[in-house]
């Protein structure tokens, strides 16, 4: 793709607005929703995913059993059409790599999400960094850190390193 389709790309893309208290809040019920991926996600990490559309949460998603839907591709699949009016607020990294099941970061960048909020980076080695460098490389807003303490207490012991 040349230098100013690409940017023209990205200009298309719209980063929803968030305040701060917003990303807490919205990051806390994606902590909250994980939690009900347990015990039926392992050996997968649980992992909780919130879209959310002009303020409001318009869907969620925990991880599945092994080679079920992930946490976005659960939260995705309740939604029709362009995603680019929304934003996701994923407790991990959204996976990079076809496994058993397809990449997240693909998944949510064929949507058009208007942008991403993700806790804590997956320490997987076939992950660390690169879902999200395929989000931002797709033109895709991405921030990373929002309650990354709560949410590494809480998904640490279940993480691949």
């Amino acid at each position: 793709m040349s230098a100013p389709a690409a940017e023209a790309r990205i200009a298309r893309r719209a980063r929803p607005s968030t305040t701060e208290a917003e990303k807490r809040r919205f990051m806390a019920r994606a902590l909250e929703v994980s939690r009900g991926a347990l015990p039926r996600c392992r050996p997968n990490p649980p992992v909780g995913c919130v879209v959310v559309r002009g303020g409001s949460i318009v869907a969620e998603g925990f991880t599945q059993a092994p080679g079920c839907h992930h946490a976005e591709a659960m939260a995705l699949a309740t939604l029709p059409g362009d995603l680019s009016d929304c934003a996701a607020f994923v407790t991990l990294e959204p996976c990079s790599f076809f496994g058993r099941t397809p990449s997240c970061a693909k998944a949510l960048i064929a949507r058009r999400i208007g942008a991403v909020f993700v806790a804590v980076i997956d320490s997987h080695p076939r992950n660390l960094g690169r879902g999200i460098a395929l989000l931002r490389a797709a033109g895709v807003p991405v921030e990373v850190g929002t309650l990354a303490e709560d949410v590494a207490s809480f998904i640490d012991g279940y993480l691949i390193r």
